[in-house]
């Protein structure tokens, strides 16, 4: 009965693995709904510049419709046409009415900006900028970070570009290798006037997730800052030792003028001039030389080549020999040369020559003649300048997302820029900590489970989960077949036999289909089943016959090996 079995519910499997699949995601597609959200408000907080993307965005945000400006590598131009929308979040929404200003296209730059109500000057004071990010799909190259655009009289936002001058970038960016958060400041030479960016050193990774993440950047006056991502603090340091390049140069240089003296000795050691090679010292001894002691092997094959023509090679039924010549098969490693030392001409071994010493030189020693390695002196940088608070940015006017990425339905919501770190706060506890939950919620349930197994695949049962019984068993059968027919045959008997009752079950089926061309009749159904279970008593017959045949083979060769061994 268990053949029988075995062999419909294998040709079922994919049905019923398809009627699960369609269960789960329907199961799927509830579990939104079933998640508990909570609703969106808007928030009470003030600030410089605080937005949530509500019905009146569009009059604070403008996109761009410049020309990108290029560099010096290329004379391509592209326009910012990628498109902006205000919408929830189709991805793990965890907030119910909480839209997000949303980048919509694929492989395209994107431009946008806001202007503040009034000019942010931090000198003085704590500067915090704080915003969501929610890669809905994914983020596999492409940037979402944002820029705080200097304060001047040509701050257009239809104009806003690659080269609007910025004050800070701060954000995510992945493509390839290159997965961090920019924190990068625009500082001012004070001496020549001219802007120089300064970067991170050791800037942290981005988070790539589906779920919203929250990233901070506070600057105090102090020059100290921070980085937190969801809360949590990830990098510390100071503007003026954690950035490169630094923000005040040296107070002394190399001196431009100053060169190296032509008799300067630079090498610290040297062959010793007073060393001669000894009189028997022979360069041209062979680093090896023919081992004249060593002897042919007793089992070695002279007679035997070491490759020979392939005997299961066939000559191909298009070979034409007056086109393609005469056939020759290819060779393959002789066989016979497996059992023995080896085959073919032997000749003796080579050996290292123990006269071997190879080309001689002087031994080193330390040079009377060494100074040192030189360095050009020190002079005074004339371009040395001190700047001990480069906290304190010059005033911005605007944020602006100036982004290239190849994802799109990337997310940003809840920006905050201010001075007061409390309020930043509490505007995460109102937003981000509570759509977070529902998030994580939702992700967890509908992320796919792993089917629990038993340990053992002898431990399974047929009616508990028909896929899963025939799939382990099946692969028991195939491990074991490899190594053993035999004990294949022994340990899982329902395979051996069910195969060959699937095999003339969907034969009878498929002929009768081709033959008359329409589904086959009851009758057809009765007699391909008389069949499958006539091949599945057959091939239970045979596989007990095989189990114990193969029993007394195993009995004979261990009695073989019994004898073998008491013998010697």
């Amino acid at each position: 009965m268990r053949f029988s079995v075995l062999g419909a519910a294998i040709l079922s499997a994919a049905f019923v693995r398809a009627d699960v699949a369609d269960k789960l995601e329907d199961a799927s597609s509830s579990v939104s709904s079933a998640v508990s959200k909570p609703k969106f408000t808007p928030t009470t907080l003030k600030a410089p510049f605080l937005e949530q993307f509500t019905d009146d965005w569009e009059s604070r945000w403008k996109p761009s419709h410049a020309k990108k400006e290029n560099d010096k590598s290329t004379e391509e131009e592209w326009a910012y046409v990628g498109t902006w929308a205000v919408e929830e979040p189709s991805v793990l929404n965890g907030m119910e009415g909480d839209k997000g200003l949303v980048i919509k296209d694929k492989a395209a730059h994107h431009a946008i900006s806001a202007k503040f109500p009034k000019a942010i000057d931090n000198k003085g004071k704590t500067l915090v900028v704080q915003y969501e990010v929610k890669l809905q799909n994914g983020l596999e190259c492409g940037g979402a970070y944002m820029k705080l655009l200097q304060n001047n009289k040509a701050l257009h936002a239809e104009e806003f570009s690659n080269a609007s001058p910025y004050i800070i970038m701060f954000g995510p960016d992945k493509c390839g290798a290159t997965n961090k958060v920019h924190f990068i400041f625009r500082h001012k030479n004070p001496k020549t006037g001219e802007y120089e960016e300064k970067h991170l050193k050791n800037p942290p990774m981005a988070r790539i997730v589906k779920t919203t993440t929250l990233y901070t950047l506070i600057v105090k006056p102090d020059n100290s800052f921070e980085i937190k991502i969801d809360g949590e603090s990830i990098r510390n340091g100071t503007l003026l030792e954690d950035f490169t390049p630094s923000v005040n140069p040296e107070k002394e240089i190399d001196d431009p003028k100053d060169k190296k003296p032509e008799d300067w000795v630079e090498e610290a050691r040297i062959p010793d001039p007073d060393a001669k090679k000894p009189e028997d010292w022979d360069e041209d001894a062979p680093f090896e030389i023919v081992d004249e002691e060593a002897t042919k092997p007793e089992d070695w094959l002279e007679d035997e080549p070491t490759v020979i023509p392939d005997p299961e090679a066939e000559k191909p039924e298009d070979w034409d020999d007056e086109e393609d010549g005469d056939w020759i098969a290819p060779t393959v490693p002789n066989p016979k040369c497996d059992e023995v030392s080896g085959c073919g001409k032997w000749e003796s071994p080579m050996k290292k020559n123990p006269e071997y010493k190879g080309k001689w030189s002087a031994p080193m020693i330390e040079n009377p003649a060494y100074k040192g390695v030189w360095k050009p002196r020190k002079v005074k940088n004339p371009d040395y300048f001190e700047d001990k608070t480069p906290a304190k940015f010059e005033p911005m006017g605007a944020i602006g997302f100036e982004i290239w990425t190849m994802q799109n339905d990337i997310l940003f919501d809840n920006i905050y820029i201010g001075h007061s770190i409390e309020d930043a706060e509490k505007l995460k506890a109102e937003t981000f900590d509570l759509k977070i939950v529902a998030e994580k919620a939702e992700e967890e349930a509908t992320a796919p489970k792993a089917p629990e197994t038993p340990k053992s695949p002898m431990d399974l049962k047929f009616m508990d989960d028909p896929v899963t019984y025939i799939t382990e068993k099946f692969n028991l059968f195939i491990t074991i077949a490899k190594r053993d027919p035999i004990q294949a045959i022994k340990f899982v008997p329902e395979v051996a036999g069910g195969i060959g009752a699937l095999v003339i079950t969907v034969l009878a089926i498929l002929i009768s289909v081709v033959a008359g061309g329409s589904a086959p009749s009851k009758e057809q159904v009765k007699d391909a089943a008389k069949k499958a279970k006539d091949a599945t008593v057959d091939a239970k017959d045979k596989a007990a016959e095989a189990v114990t045949s193969g029993a007394e083979k195993v009995q004979a060769e261990g009695n073989k090996r019994s004898t073998r061994s008491t013998a010697s």
